[in-house]
């Protein structure tokens, strides 16, 4: 029964064209980083980077290999378009992109983790078997045809995002409109919309409207009577988004997943119009598929299980961060901390005072003034960076944050030596204080 649903085949024309967008936003997204100078800021003016725990061994490349990085990725991203060296390409730009993304969090984005998973599932597509470079020169691959499972492995990995979206939504202060106030507050100098964002009618349209939106899209996108609605919906959410938040590729991404809502035939008469048309819905199951549904079924117990962390770990996620990462949690709160950070010789017991100045940049200093675990791996740096002057210290760490305007509280108990505890990714950390 499942076999039959899933291998069932339909015309291909949604996955030929999302191929294409696909491609050429990966592109974009990598000489994008390039041009506006976010590779220059973010890998290369630092003096290092808070990559994520466990990859601190991958650091950035200097500046002009890390300038060619970039640019061999953006080239992946347009073989994927053209559909050359189709899967390989694929591959190659999951694990640059997975590289640049590990390397580094102080620009962390719910929308570059998406990216690894979406570049990792094209890499398993047929997605270059028409209209591709890899056809010209080998006429047998070509098909006008695909499995059904192609189009739903997309739909249920957004449908994930968006509900797991909506859900972090549901809490005091989003439901009254504290947050997107504070959101707004920022985009005052926005021409036309500017004073129009600092409205309170406005507030509860975008703080509802983006609760009943993530939780809603994906259910009236697979019903016929009201997709078209929730598209004009989607162009308008995603929009908002693009020019109020500044997100990169992700708002047009999103929009390209409607492809595969539309029906095969709607597609290719839009966008192909000339490719044959495939209606028989045979079935044909290959030798590999019970490897291929266990590997994705494997893939979307992992992505239901991520973002249900937080709950099995002490205390509130707004307030520890523990289990935040790669849980969907977009654009919830507003935080801000300040922090100081002192060394002792364990030796002498001299204190020094650490200018923050001299390790971080100002994007990074507001990171290790208010994440833990970006403070923790700030200490061990500050450890280790003694250590070669030969001084053993300890590092003690003085941290006050607000979330969501609310009163700065004490976030890091400063009686403990953060440099000698251990990282513990799915428990709680003793150090950090209680938000209540």
């Amino acid at each position: 029964m499942l076999n039959n649903f899933l291998f069932k085949h339909i015309d291909n024309s949604p996955l030929i064209v999302f191929r294409i967008i696909f491609g050429l936003l990966c592109f974009l997204e990598s000489v994008g980083a390039i041009v506006t100078g976010w590779v220059k800021r973010t890998l290369i003016e630092p003096e290092f980077t808070f990559s994520f725990i466990g990859f601190e061994w991958l650091q950035p490349l200097p500046e002009h290999i890390m300038y060619a990085y970039y640019i061999i990725m953006g080239i992946f991203g347009l073989f994927i378009m053209l559909g050359y060296k189709y899967r390989f390409s694929a591959i190659m730009f999951t694990l640059m992109w997975a590289g640049t993304y590990f390397m580094q969090k102080s620009s962390y984005n719910n929308h570059y983790y998406l990216l690894i998973i979406l570049s990792a599932i094209m890499a398993f597509q047929p997605a270059n078997r028409y209209l591709s470079l890899d056809v010209k020169q080998n006429p047998s691959l070509k098909k006008t045809a695909m499995p059904q499972w192609c189009s739903w492995v997309f739909i249920i990995q957004m449908f994930i995002v968006y509900t797991y979206g909506a859900i972090a939504k549901l809490y005091p202060d989003w439901l009254d409109t504290s947050v997107m106030e504070l959101m707004m507050a920022s985009k005052k100098h926005y021409y036309i919309i500017g004073d129009l964002l600092q409205q309170k009618w406005a507030h509860y349209f975008l703080a509802y409207g983006g609760i009943l939106f993530d939780g809603l899209v994906i259910p009236l996108l697979l019903f016929k009577p009201t997709r078209k609605l929730a598209f004009f919906a989607s162009i308008f959410f995603h929009l908002f988004n693009s020019i109020v938040f500044q997100v990169g590729i992700f708002p047009y991404l999103s929009l390209a997943f409607a492809l595969f809502f539309f029906s095969p035939e709607t597609i290719r008469n839009i966008f192909l119009k000339k490719k044959p048309l495939y209606n028989k819905g045979e079935v044909i199951i290959p030798s590999y598929s019970k490897p291929l549904i266990a590997l994705f079924a494997i893939h979307f117990l992992v992505q239901l299980a991520l973002p249900l962390r937080h709950h099995f770990i002490k205390d509130n996620v707004l307030w520890t961060e523990e289990g935040h990462r790669m849980s969907w949690r977009m654009m919830l709160r507003s935080k801000q901390g300040v922090a100081s950070y002192v060394v002792q010789d364990k030796k002498t017991l001299k204190r020094e005072n650490i200018n923050l100045n001299d390790y971080l940049t100002k994007k990074q200093q507001r990171h290790a003034s208010s994440k833990p675990d970006v403070i923790w791996q700030f200490a061990q740096h500050l450890k280790q960076d003694y250590a070669k002057r030969g001084k053993d210290v300890a590092v003690y760490v003085s941290c006050r944050i607000s979330v969501n305007g609310k009163p700065y509280k004490k976030l890091i108990n400063s009686d403990v030596d953060i440099a000698s505890v251990n990282w513990k990714p799915f428990k709680h950390s003793s150090w950090l204080l209680p938000s209540k």
